[in-house]
C-alpha cells in the first residue's frame, strides 16, 4: 500500500519560511517523479513544484526564487522549502508521485500567510 505523508503546515505571517516534509511507502521511492500541488479555497489544484527522480527541480513562475524542491531517496521523503511567504500562497498543499502522470497523492497539510 502506497502512503504519502505530508507534514510542516502551520499558519505563519508573510515574510515567514515554512519547511514542508512527504514521506513516502510502500514504493520504490528512487524511480518516481515527485511533485508539490497546492490548492487554495475555491480554486483548482495547481502545480508548485517537481523533481525528476534524478533530483532536477522545476519550479512554476509564481514560486521560482522563493521555494525549493529536494530529495533524498535514501529517506524516501521530499520537501520544499517555502521562504518569503506570501498571504497568496495560503492553500492546502500536496505531495504527488508518479511516473507518467501524478498517480499517488498525499492527504496534504494546510499552509496559511497572514499579512
Amino acid at each position: 500500500q502506497v502512503q504519502l505523508v505530508e507534514s510542516g503546515g502551520g499558519l505563519v505571517q508573510a515574510g515567514d519560511s515554512l519547511r514542508l516534509s512527504c514521506v513516502a511507502s510502500g514504493l520504490t521511492f528512487s524511480i518516481y517523479g515527485m511533485g508539490w500541488f497546492r490548492q487554495a479555497p475555491g480554486k483548482q489544484r495547481e502545480l508548485v513544484a517537481r523533481i525528476t527522480s534524478g533530483g532536477t527541480p522545476d519550479y512554476v513562475d509564481s514560486t521560482k526564487g522563493r521555494f525549493t524542491i529536494s530529495r533524498d531517496n535514501t529517506k524516501n521523503t521530499v520537501w520544499l522549502q517555502m521562504n518569503n511567504l506570501k498571504p497568496e500562497d495560503t492553500a492546502v498543499y500536496y505531495c504527488a508521485a508518479g511516473l507518467m502522470g501524478w498517480k499517488y497523492w498525499g492527504q496534504g497539510t494546510q499552509v496559511s500567510v497572514t499579512s
